[in-house]
């Protein structure tokens, strides 16, 4: 939830030193000054950390965007029929990174209007209930952030190299995601 609230002070008014009065002929308006500055961005981490939903979504936040879409992705406590214990993940990571990087730059050319976009993924042992991967994504107005996430979360199963792998009380299982271009391609 963002709160935006409007309003005034007076030019002898103490501005904090990151802020800055900007005067047009009818107004008076304070500015962050990263805001004059909100150039699009990407964010991008592999880590073996638990993964902060409010960091990541803090990344992406603009004063020029009204949406701010997000996907996480948790760790579930079955997969057909077996308990599934926790997840741990691996990947290829200067390989990994830079695929991600790919998508960030088909997203901005597919949805110019993107602002900032994150994308943190765990590494390691994600025990169930925890994020194994945020997705966030800003944009002045919902459809393009919404399209843009969904987008995000389903190139990066389809190319990125991280693998899954699955524990069971008495077994574990590397999955394949269904999505993945060169898992199917002696199929």
């Amino acid at each position: 939830f963002l709160e935006i609230s409007s309003w005034s002070c007076s030019p002898e008014t103490r501005l904090p030193s990151s802020h800055q009065l900007v005067e047009d002929e009818s107004t008076q308006v304070l500015l962050a000054m990263d805001e004059r500055e909100d150039v699009p961005k990407d964010f991008i981490k592999l880590k073996s950390e638990k993964l902060s939903v409010d960091e990541v979504s803090e990344l992406v936040i603009s004063p020029c965007c009204g949406a701010v879409s997000l996907f996480i992705g948790t760790t579930r406590n079955n997969f057909e029929g077996k308990k599934v214990i926790h997840l741990e993940y691996e990947a290829y990571t200067s390989m990994a990174e830079t695929e991600i990087m790919k998508i960030c730059r088909d997203v901005r050319q597919k949805w110019p209007s993107v602002k900032h976009i994150a994308v943190h993924h765990r590494l390691g042992v994600v025990p169930i209930t925890e994020a194994s991967v945020i997705i966030a994504v800003s944009s002045p107005h919902r459809a393009e952030s919404l399209e843009a996430v969904m987008y995000c979360i389903n190139t990066l199963k389809a190319s990125v190299p991280i693998w899954k792998k699955e524990i069971y009380e008495d077994e574990y299982s590397w999955k394949e995601n269904k999505e993945c271009f060169w898992a199917n391609a002696g199929k």
